[in-house]
């Protein structure tokens, strides 16, 4: 691996990586046998961290036809659009709708993404295509398939688990992590969580599963008796601490109390709760540890912040919780790769981002590696990517036109 030396950064200092770590930051660095990368007075910044988003989605922007009848409510939004779209999936588009994602996101300057992968008719083998793409290109992740019972009953539920233990015992990535992933406790039975209750033991992984997303989440759970589908998934003991609880939209303060006594990680997905006209997670003030995600939408994370923003006004919400989600989603990593990430000192992970005077992303390291130089990417070809991805978007909705709701 290449030993860097940023040099004529905007706070005059020389920093120096190695071995994807910040080993030094100070004025005067030499740079000995280091490759010198000049900042031109640009900011050196953590990357940024997606805490909660969709690899598979990544063919959505490039021309994805809408559902035959217009969906009314946030489950049809689900089967008329999203299961739709997952169960059309295969090796292929897979792969260039997670290039073309993870690409724009390391271009975006956030190094980081924490994905909930779904696709029902390609299990086993699908989380290596991921890795494979965030390898590939020099993408930080934590990667999981969502479980289900929505199409094949507890067997399906059973092989997306399978796939989430062979990836964990076969992964040697340092850069890669992986979770055991529910889709959400409305589409899985008791048995299901359990038995991804006991992975999450034997194998020391935390979970990963959509929480309350909507009102028809929490409906569920009370129907089988539960208070909400937190206190369903945590009496199984499928949540241990570490785990990660997307949305949370319908949690209330206790529950979001409770999600923080335990230990667990809420993450917050703006653009994606007003699209889907599921509501704002007032309560969600009541935790710390509440990262940022963006479930799907572009790894664009100031624009997730800019929305966070607007919606927490909107709502008559303290709008400077906004400052702390990126705090928390450094942290969420911390604990998962026993890495410091921010502030960017003297042994932190060297997962970084150079801005120009104007704000734009100049340079991005992960694990020290420069994976943009310039603006472009470092080692692969964004237009064969992308010219990769209109093909294959293409074949994706002819496919998808064959699948009924």
């Amino acid at each position: 691996m290449t030993d860097w030396l940023l040099s004529h950064t905007a706070d005059g200092r020389a920093l120096r990586i190695r071995a994807g770590r910040v080993v030094e930051h100070a004025n005067g660095l030499s740079p000995g046998d280091a490759a010198v990368l000049d900042c031109h007075g640009g900011s050196v910044e953590p990357g940024r961290v997606n805490a909660h988003t969709h690899l598979y989605s990544g063919l959505a922007p490039l021309g994805m036809p809408a559902p035959r009848l217009a969906p009314e409510n946030f489950v049809q939004i689900l089967e008329r659009i999203w299961w739709r779209l997952d169960r059309a999936l295969d090796a292929q588009s897979l792969r260039a709708a997670a290039r073309l994602y993870i690409a724009n996101a390391l271009l975006a300057g956030t190094t980081t993404l924490v994905d909930h992968h779904e696709s029902p008719h390609f299990v086993a083998g699908s989380l290596d295509v991921l890795a494979d793409a965030c390898a590939e290109l020099g993408c930080r992740a934590l990667l999981t398939f969502g479980a289900t019972e929505r199409n094949g009953g507890q067997a399906e539920g059973q092989a997306g688990l399978a796939e989430c233990r062979r990836f964990i015992e076969h992964n040697t990535r340092t850069e890669l992590r992986g979770l055991i992933g529910l889709h959400a406790s409305f589409t899985v039975s008791d048995a299901t969580i359990m038995t991804a209750a006991r992975l999450c033991q034997e194998l020391s992984a935390p979970m990963h599963v959509h929480v309350a997303e909507d009102l028809a989440d929490v409906d569920d759970a009370r129907r089988r008796g539960y208070r909400d589908p937190l206190d369903r998934l945590l009496r199984l003991s499928a949540l241990p601490p570490g785990s990660i609880v997307a949305h949370g939209v319908h949690l209330d303060e206790a529950a979001v109390r409770r999600c923080a006594d335990e230990g667990l990680w809420l993450v917050q997905n703006p653009r994606s709760n007003h699209g889907n006209r599921v509501g704002y997670p007032r309560s969600l003030r009541y935790s710390s540890r509440v990262a940022l995600g963006t479930d799907g939408y572009p790894a664009v994370m100031s624009d997730e912040e800019a929305a966070l923003t607007l919606y927490a006004r909107e709502a008559g919400d303290d709008a400077s919780c906004a400052a702390e989600r990126p705090n928390a989603g450094w942290s969420l990593l911390r604990q998962h790769f026993a890495l410091p990430f921010a502030p960017l000192e003297v042994g932190s992970a060297a997962d970084l981002v150079v801005r120009d005077g104007q704000g734009a992303v100049r340079h991005v390291f992960v694990a020290g590696r420069l994976v943009v130089r310039d603006g472009a990417l470092a080692g692969a070809d964004l237009l064969a990517i992308r010219r990769e991805a209109e093909a294959e978007a293409q074949r994706l909705w002819q496919l998808m036109a064959t699948i009924d709701p």
